[in-house]
């Protein structure tokens, strides 16, 4: 039995194709080739139905109910629906043990305790008025050498910018 269920699950095993039985597919491809073949042949598509428990088996709607009771692969559905009830019964009874960390931060008062100075880029002033350094007189820096300065404007002229005069 187990030696059936490692060969069916080889990529590279031929199997046939039920809507034409001159193709021999591989097993990875199959359940593509299942889909393109079934429009290429909606005359054996009809006669034939698809398993509920692996859509890889199609057969004769006339056996499909002897199919459902006796196909291998309901028996692994069965399993697996067993031991996710059994799971799920012992999930529930486990009470979880994980607590919130102590928290010290208190976004309000942090609030309450900045200047309402606004952000200003190219400023110095990286103090509150509150804050003991307020009184240090602080220097906008600039890591450009002495007797440079940046830019006052763009080395280009844009066309937009141009007050409407071409050049």
């Amino acid at each position: 039995m187990e030696d059936t269920y490692i060969d069916s699950l080889d990529p590279e095993k031929l199997l046939q194709c039920p809507y034409d039985k001159s193709h021999q597919i591989r097993a990875c491809r199959f359940p593509y080739h299942l889909i393109k073949c079934r429009k290429n042949h909606p005359d054996v598509a009809n006669k034939l139905a698809t398993c509920p428990f692996n859509a890889r088996h199609q057969v004769p709607r006339a056996e499909i109910s002897h199919h459902i009771s006796s196909c291998d692969d309901r028996s692994c559905i069965e399993q697996d629906v067993v031991n996710q009830t059994r799971n799920f019964g012992q999930e529930t009874l486990a009470e979880s043990t994980w607590q919130c960390p102590p928290c010290d931060e208190d976004w309000d008062k942090d609030l309450w305790e900045q200047t309402s100075t606004p952000f200003v880029w190219g400023t110095a002033n990286f103090c509150g008025n509150n804050s003991p350094a307020s009184n240090i007189v602080m220097e906008h820096k600039s890591n450009l050498a002495s007797g440079m300065r940046v830019p006052k404007s763009l080395p280009y002229v844009l066309p937009w910018k141009n007050n409407g005069n071409a050049q």
